[in-house]
């Protein structure tokens, strides 16, 4: 049987070897055991830390059980070289036929190469971009958008059950000045002769929102309503006689909006739900309720934060829950003095109806600027759930976009910022979307408008995309044999280091969907194919230096045949890898 992923099946031998060597230890003793690629290639394929994480439970001193192992390892039939290393390292290089019947493993499984198992545990929810509803999608909800995707894209590639949720922040102060800025552009409509400024003195707070995408909705909401939510001559009436109407109206046009930028940037989401409709359904309530049955609410009065004082810090008695039971700093006010809840408790109410929901695991992808909310929120999901629901949180930088030099700063359309279109209009999604997830989420990027669109190595959205098409050129000269022809084919004369370097590449495949996921960081992806690129790149270029090592020779067959196999393997997985980021794979580069 050909084994699709050789480092989890290396692993198991290396754990069958153990429990040979440990029969008195229990299976959890090898839970960290891991076997991956050595730091260094000239020191072999594969490493594994078996020695070191095991040596304690084992009571014996990790060199020794590092030598008793390697023995056990040297009469398998696929390693050629097992070597003690380090503080209780064992290197492992193996049999050539062994690293190559990777190739047919990934031409068997086609977009499946890499896939996990059905995993365990229940379903995740993935939140991820929740813009306020109150214009135009930026750059900044751009990062969180692609990242959020490309987790929830590579944990479903992982194994997991997953539901992608965007949670509408349709409630509270933003969207009532929405509202009173989207009613002074529907009096404009009507054709007002009040002044911009004389109408933001009567609005609480001021005009806040005076970006052009607000007129539109403005005149649409002229033509449904006519004159009927204004005094005569185009005059404001009172709040009273509008507000909710002008409030619902304009946050379906700017979700409408939303979900449009969305989709052009090949974004999806299965559930979206509204924090209105949270607090409407009285799931604050029953938050309360679930945690004063745990003793975890209490009134009391807060000491005065140092530094800035946050929105919901009052110098009174208020309805604090325990947070500091759950790891959190100060407890955590839920209640205004008006009585609504605080930001923080209707978060902590739509994180109890996920958990009603049926979500044992939960993934939230925010912005840097809330990595003080992450401690607090844990501690709510902790409690609400007797810790029996996790909470992780994957914290996006900003994100500097850059053109000739010179960073870019706003929009005509959105008034102070460059929106996500702009961008998207510019260089186009998938470059967006590569280009978002070249470097880990919580460091800040700059996104070179410039570099994006160059065609040269140092530019990673070319460079994959090129290593595909050439793929695809090769097996089009080849008059595209299929993949099933391709992997009974021999791989005997597929010797030549770049050749095993770029197999052994695809090996690592399947390990880096699994480690990405668990550490819910996509960017491992980019790199991957980066590297991948590159070896790909390396062999084709051999090819021109060499001509033995091009990839179609007439007077070598079965030679030619083996490489064609090798190119289709390594489009496959390049397919499978720009997949999980959203991105579409070129057939040529124009």
């Amino acid at each position: 049987m050909i084994q699709a992923d050789i480092f989890a099946a290396i692993r198991a031998e290396v754990v069958a070897a153990l429990r040979d060597l440990l029969p008195d230890l229990p299976p959890d003793a090898f839970a960290r055991v891991l076997v991956e690629p050595p730091k260094d290639a000239a020191h072999g394929d594969m490493a594994t830390n078996a020695a070191m994480v095991v040596a304690k439970p084992a009571k014996m001193p990790p060199p020794k059980l590092a030598a008793a192992l390697c023995e056990k390892l040297r009469g398998l039939p696929m390693v050629v070289e097992a070597t003690p290393a380090g503080p209780g390292f064992v290197n492992l290089r193996l049999e050539e036929g062994f690293i190559r019947a990777v190739v047919p493993a990934v031409l068997q499984a086609g977009p499946s190469y890499g896939d996990g198992p059905a995993r365990a545990g229940g379903p995740v929810n993935v939140e991820y971009v929740s813009a306020n509803p109150t214009g135009p999608m930026h750059v900044g909800h751009c990062r969180g958008a692609v990242v959020g995707d490309a987790l929830a894209l590579l944990l479903r590639k992982a194994g997991y059950d997953v539901t992608r949720e965007y949670y509408v922040n349709d409630a509270g102060a933003q969207v009532l000045a929405l509202a009173y800025a989207t009613y002074w552009r529907y009096l404009q409509a009507l054709g007002t002769s009040m002044t911009e400024d004389d109408y933001a003195q009567s609005v609480p707070g001021g005009l806040q929102y005076k970006g052009e995408y607000l007129v539109p909705v403005g005149i649409a909401l002229r033509q449904i309503f006519k004159e009927t939510l204004a005094e005569p001559g185009a005059m404001p009436a009172a709040a009273t006689h509008w507000l909710d109407t002008v409030r619902d109206f304009t946050v379906e046009a700017m979700m409408s909006a939303i979900r449009e930028d969305l989709a052009a940037l090949g974004v999806q989401h299965d559930v979206f739900i509204s924090e209105r409709a949270i607090v409407g359904e009285g799931w604050l309530e029953k938050a309360e309720a679930t945690l004063s049955a745990k003793d975890l609410i209490y009134t009391g009065v807060l000491e005065p934060p140092k530094g800035k004082t946050p929105d919901d810090w009052e110098p009174r008695p208020q309805v604090l829950f325990r947070a500091t039971r759950f790891g959190d700093d100060v407890d955590r006010p839920l209640r205004k003095s008006d009585g609504s809840g605080t930001y923080f408790a209707n978060d902590v109410a739509n994180h109890l109806a996920k958990i009603e929901r049926g979500f044992p695991q939960l993934v939230q992808v925010w912005g840097a600027d809330h990595g003080g909310y992450v401690k607090r929120m844990q501690a709510a999901v902790a409690a609400l759930s007797d810790r029996q629901v996790s909470l992780d949180v994957v914290l996006t930088q900003i994100v500097h976009v850059m053109k000739d030099g010179e960073p870019v700063r706003m929009s005509k359309r959105a008034g102070t910022y460059v929106t996500l279109r702009d961008l998207i209009d510019e260089v186009g999604k998938d470059a967006v979307r590569f280009t978002m997830l070249t470097r880990k989420a919580d460091a800040q990027m700059e996104f070179d408008l410039n570099k994006v669109i160059e065609q040269t190595r140092e530019n990673p959205v070319f460079y994959v995309q090129y290593a595909h098409a050439r793929c695809r050129s090769v097996l089009r000269s080849a008059g595209d044999p299929t993949q099933a022809g391709l992997a009974q084919v021999s791989l005997e004369s597929l010797t030549d280091p770049a050749e095993l370097a770029l197999i052994r590449r695809m090996a690592a495949w399947p390990r880096t969907v699994e480690a990405a996921a668990a550490a819910r960081e996509p960017h491992r992806i980019a790199f991957f194919l980066q590297d991948l690129a590159s070896d790909f790149h390396v062999l084709w270029n051999r090819g021109r230096d060499d001509a033995t090592l091009r990839f179609i020779r007439a007077e070598e067959p079965e030679a030619t045949q083996a490489r064609l196999a090798l190119v289709a393997a390594t489009s496959v997985v390049l397919r499978s890898g720009l997949a999980v980021m959203g991105v579409e794979p070129v057939e040529e580069m124009r």
